[in-house]
């Protein structure tokens, strides 16, 4: 899985690790990395590390082929990379643009190129990490959204055209959720009380990479304590809801 280190994607390999499965873990931050491999290990799994830039196919194929050697086959993809900064669309010059298109949407490709042909003849699962903000418009991140909707069209075409290799291929959809790059967050952001944590975006992981999601493919599941549904209503003091 790619951008493993940490919030979200630390949570993901620790939820998949507790449930047995071996696990290859990517990142750009090698020391945030290390501790999660121990982590891994601890739990008596098996684990492949490699710091890289997800946006080279070049080290993306190379820790693939790693993970293969090391752990065997993969069976599950997760596709977790990414990210963004807060500027509005008119201020992001092609330099930025261009960084933003690859590490959101060109690395989830490099990926699915080498992972799909290293997948047991059996099938497999490739669960794509997106956002909330991929379904409404967002301001001062409109190409970091625009991608995300992207990986979100491409992962229904994927699901059709890898169908035949019984491979299924979903999203998730988080909201912010606390993490170290986020902080803690207000507990009225909701519908549901309370604010999420990085374990329920694991949870929905490990759902649709298990066999539990066997007829499950083209979808997306969204972690957002019903934001989705909320669209730009809010939580009033009274606990009730506003436009």
């Amino acid at each position: 899985m790619t951008g493993a280190a940490a919030g979200l994607g630390r949570a993901i390999a620790l939820g998949l690790a507790r449930f047995g499965a071996d696990v290859g873990v990517c990142d750009r931050d090698a020391d945030a990395l290390s501790g999660l491999a121990r982590d891994l290990r601890s739990l008596g799994r098996q684990t492949v590390e490699g710091v890289l830039d997800v946006r080279e196919a070049e080290a993306v194929t190379e820790f693939v082929s790693r993970v293969e050697t090391g752990i065997g086959p993969p069976s599950v993809l997760v596709n977790n990379a990414g990210g963004g900064f807060r500027a509005a669309f008119l201020d992001v010059n092609e330099k930025g643009q261009d960084a933003l298109i690859r590490e959101n949407f060109t690395s989830v490709g490099h990926f699915v190129r080498a992972v799909v042909p290293r997948m047991p003849v059996s099938g497999g699962s490739i669960v794509n990490v997106t956002s909330i903000e991929a379904f409404r418009a967002a301001p001062g991140f409109a190409i970091y959204s625009a991608m995300k909707a992207a990986v979100e069209n491409l992962t229904k075409s994927l699901a059709l055209e890898l169908a035949d290799r019984n491979i299924r291929v979903n999203c998730i959809a988080p909201d912010m959720l606390p993490t170290p790059g986020i902080g803690d967050l207000p507990g009225d952001r909701t519908p549901l009380p309370g604010p999420g944590q990085p374990d329920d975006a694991a949870g929905a992981v490990l759902y649709l990479a298990s066999d539990l999601s066997r007829f499950v493919t083209g979808t997306t599941l969204h972690v957002d304590g019903g934001n989705h549904a909320a669209g730009g209503w809010r939580r009033t003091l009274s606990g009730n809801f506003e436009p």
